[in-house]
């Protein structure tokens, strides 16, 4: 039976998709543009839109465990049809922002449990992934390394742990293949904490290249970020967390480890796989 992947375009989605086939699992994948989603030949790639659940419908049929991509439009109505549909396992894609609600990102988290709850309600086996920081928010430096070896941010002291999206999706699979991971809330970090500054230290260090942290002020930073498209609110949810991370630093969970028998993949692993974006 194939397994239903949501979000399959996404930094965790890809690495889920690629993860299942790997295994040797029927994947059918998700997205609004079949076309341009370049997912592998061997999964079924199915054209659904999350603002529209009903072109989700087709892609229930035989499905018993689902991956499920948080931002849905009529999530219940979704999950209805996912209950109707035989499904009897769902993993979720949540954050940290649920249990962390810290005054900046309460509304995301408050978000996230919806979903959690939303999930919970179906009386389906679930699992929630609770990632912190991505280690893929730090391609935001990517255009100014590549062009003068610069990145620009506030905070430089913030002090994070960036996960590697690919452990994520590694534990959601875990719990969609395994037993022994029903009802479990999972909250992934990665291995070690580190500032901003140390973020642009190790992709010097990957790239052979001397890089600059260049200290901007709160309001240079929003303005930056303006100045390239971000929702403002998103904009005021990044930088009032990376604000608050100098005051109190993410705590290192243990969670990938236990899940995966192996230690966390670091952020200069990440460098590694995604060097190109910096060159």
């Amino acid at each position: 039976m194939p397994i239903l992947v949501t979000g399959a375009t996404g930094s965790v989605g890809r690495h889920v998709v690629d993860g299942l086939l790997a295994r040797g699992q029927q994947v059918r994948a998700t997205t609004r543009t079949p076309e341009t989603a370049e997912l592998p030949a061997a999964a079924e790639v199915v054209k659904a839109d999350i603002t529209d659940p009903d072109t989700f419908l087709p892609a229930l049929e035989g499905v018993e465990k689902l991956y499920l991509f948080p931002h849905f439009e009529r999530l219940e109505y979704f999950l209805e049809q996912v209950r109707k549909a035989g499904v009897r396992r769902i993993v979720t894609l949540s954050s940290s922002s649920t249990v962390q609600r810290l005054r900046t990102n309460k509304e995301a988290g408050d978000g996230h449990l919806h979903v959690e709850q939303a999930v919970e309600d179906t009386g389906l086996e679930w699992t929630h992934l609770r990632p912190g920081m991505f280690a893929g928010n730090t391609g935001e430096w990517a255009e100014s390394i590549k062009l003068n070896g610069l990145a620009y941010g506030a905070y430089p002291q913030a002090r994070m742990v960036p996960i590697h999206e690919r452990d994520i999706a590694e534990v959601g699979i875990a719990a969609l293949l395994e037993d022994g991971h029903a009802y479990a809330r999972y909250n992934l970090t990665g291995p070690e904490a580190l500032t901003r500054v140390e973020q642009v230290e190790i992709i010097g260090e990957v790239l052979g290249r001397e890089l600059k942290f260049v200290e901007q002020t709160p309001a240079e930073a929003v303005a930056f970020f303006l100045a390239q498209g971000w929702p403002e609110d998103v904009i005021t949810m990044i930088e009032g967390y990376r604000a608050e991370a100098t005051q109190r630093a993410d705590e290192v969970s243990d969670a990938t480890e236990r899940v995966l028998g192996r230690p966390g993949l670091t952020y200069r692993q990440w460098v590694q796989d995604h060097a190109d974006w910096f060159q």
